[in-house]
C-alpha cells in the first residue's frame, strides 16, 4: 500500500500535468488558428486581386470589341 505522502505527490503530479497540458494545448491551438487565419486572409487577398485583373481584362476586351464595331460602321474617307 502506498504511503499518504506518495499518494499526495501522485495527485499533485496529475493535477500539474493536466493544467500544464491544457495550457500547452491551448497555446498550440491558438498558434495554429492564427496561422490558418493569416494564410486564409492572404489567399483571399490574392483571389480578389486575381478577380479584379480578370474583370479589367474582360472590360478591356469588351472595349476593344466596341471600337472594332465602331470602326466597321464608320466609312473610310
Amino acid at each position: 500500500m502506498a504511503s499518504p505522502g506518495s499518494r499526495r505527490w501522485a495527485y499533485v503530479r496529475i493535477m500539474a500535468g493536466t493544467i500544464l497540458g491544457g495550457g500547452l494545448g491551448f497555446y498550440v491551438m491558438h498558434r495554429i488558428k492564427t496561422s490558418y487565419k493569416a494564410k486564409m486572409e492572404e489567399g483571399l487577398r490574392r483571389y480578389k486581386t486575381h478577380l479584379l485583373a480578370k474583370e479589367k481584362e474582360a472590360q478591356q476586351l469588351q472595349d476593344d470589341g466596341c471600337r472594332e464595331d465602331q470602326a466597321q460602321l464608320l466609312p473610310d474617307s
